[in-house]
């Protein structure tokens, strides 16, 4: 009985994290961005641990100190090394099976565009990182995580389009 009540609470932290990666990815601010993806990480690593998916739920974790990171140290290397050693120090002390490489390979893309880009080639990282995360997502059988993560990759692709135009129609105004 407990089991399931640890997969609904699973999937219901899927399912916050979902509404929050949307608003997260529709803003053209990067700023905003960053801010509402440290809520949906929070659902995320919630969910992980409920699905029992350790190595996602310490990466997840880690997210939250890594997008803290490149809010406060934009473009630093240093940061961007810390959090990759501890993203593998966290890999090795939770590992499972080969279904947590997905996870690893999530943390390392979106650590390298949080913190040496911005704006599309940011969201680009982002997305490579969100079909990633989406697999990992997809082994643990998590319902709400899935489908955020691909509504991510839409929500990112149609921002990624509204951002290049914007740059074609205001090439002075928009980096």
């Amino acid at each position: 009985m407990m089991e399931s009540y640890s997969t609904v609470a699973g999937q219901f932290f899927g399912l916050v994290s979902l509404a929050l990666c949307i608003w997260a990815f529709s803003s053209k601010q990067d700023d905003r961005l960053l801010m509402l993806l440290l809520s949906a990480n929070v659902a995320f690593v919630l969910q992980f641990m409920f699905l029992e998916s350790w190595t996602a739920a310490a990466l997840s974790l880690l997210v939250i100190a890594r997008i803290a990171l490149a809010r406060r140290y934009p473009g630093s290397k240093a940061a961007m090394a810390i959090i990759l050693a501890a993203s593998g120090a966290a890999s090795v002390l939770t590992w499972q099976s080969w279904a947590d490489l997905p996870a690893i390979v999530a943390m390392v893309l979106g650590t390298m565009g949080m913190f040496l880009l911005r704006g599309i080639p940011m969201r680009v990282s982002l997305g490579l990182a969100a079909v990633a995360w989406m697999l990992s997502h997809l082994l643990v059988g998590s319902v709400g995580g899935t489908l955020a993560e691909a509504l991510v990759l839409f929500t990112n692709a149609i921002t990624i389009y509204r951002l290049y135009r914007a740059k074609q129609r205001y090439p002075e105004f928009i980096d």
